[in-house]
């Protein structure tokens, strides 16, 4: 998670000033303490699982890996129908390498060495809007435990 990221529409970041990274938790003893560290204890859990159906996905169908050069109608476009084939391959109970190293090792992810600055997203206003939805998430995560 690159901290540099503001909370906008479309994007909810974690509590900055607060542990973060799943690592960080467990090199200590104890639970997560607050409702921001809750918060950004399961953000982080849900991240790196984001994060690996989305290395398979891009292993899979390349395409993924040049997405930003389309337009955003166009590339929600492209999502959709790699998500509709992965389902239909998953359904259908086809063999696919990709997916059963991922379903084989719960850590499995797939690195990436092609970044460039084109993949960060660009900017979004309504960062305020986003915080209010997070706090709320934060507050009604920290509630039920």
């Amino acid at each position: 998670m690159d901290s540099g990221f503001p909370n906008r529409i479309g994007y909810l970041a974690h509590f900055k000033g607060s542990t973060y990274h799943i690592p960080e938790f467990h090199n200590r003893s104890g639970p997560p303490q607050g409702k921001y560290e809750v918060f950004n204890f399961n953000h982080s859990s849900l991240r790196n699982v984001i994060e690996r159906a989305f290395g398979v996905l891009k292993e899979k169908w390349r395409i993924l890996k040049g997405i930003p050069s389309f337009s955003t109608r166009t590339q929600k476009h492209i999502i959709l129908a790699c998500l509709a084939l992965h389902n239909f391959i998953r359904d259908s109970n086809l063999h696919d390498k990709e997916f059963e190293r991922c379903d084989a090792d719960d850590e499995y992810l797939v690195q990436e060495d092609d970044t460039t600055p084109e993949d960060e997203i660009e900017d979004v206003e309504n960062e305020d809007a986003m915080n209010i939805i997070r706090s709320r998430i934060a507050d009604a995560l920290f509630s039920v435990r």
